[in-house]
């Protein structure tokens, strides 16, 4: 049974996608049965290029992607969450999304970064945060696939995500 996972942030633009390129991507690699989705609260109705660029440098096909509204995640037609990760940096005190969720409830845990499109340093600067966020978003998704999701009771998969949020 596949495990969906819903990635949050507000505008579904960057971190939020680069999360959902990088979940579903290592997934397939590893040949493990799960699956990423991204959206937002206040969705901006456009992907950020750079976490395009990023994602596409790193092999990872993009085409079908785009910026949408949590919403589409709370009909009895959405697919049935297991995980919802928030990934606003909450440092930075950004409003981050609370999702309420359509059947079940799924664990939920917040897994911060700062924003890669505030970087300094003109185009490239953003281009090396946003290389940087998808390599740190990578390395907690990988911590992700390596749990025995299917066989976790809820309490031990919500103890074991909130362990990787503080890696």
């Amino acid at each position: 049974m596949t495990t969906h996972v819903l990635i949050l942030c507000t505008h579904n633009s960057a971190r939020s996608v680069l999360s959902e390129g990088m979940l579903n991507h290592l997934a397939a690699k590893l040949g493990k049965d799960v699956k990423a989705h991204s959206a937002g609260s206040a969705p901006s109705g456009r992907l950020n290029p750079f976490a395009i660029e990023a994602l596409n440098n790193a092999g990872i096909d993009t085409s079908a992607y785009r910026s949408k509204s949590w919403d589409e995640f709370t009909s009895p037609e959405a697919p049935p969450l297991s995980i919802v990760i928030t990934v606003c940096d909450s440092a930075a005190a950004e409003a981050c999304p609370v999702f309420f969720g359509g059947q079940g409830q799924p664990v939920k845990v917040h897994w911060g970064y700062p924003d890669p499109s505030n970087a300094e340093g003109g185009d490239e600067g953003k281009r090396r945060a946003f290389e940087l966020t998808r390599q740190a978003i990578g390395y907690r998704m990988l911590q992700l696939l390596a749990l025995p999701l299917e066989a976790m009771p809820r309490d031990e998969l919500l103890a074991a995500l909130q362990a990787i949020s503080r890696s």
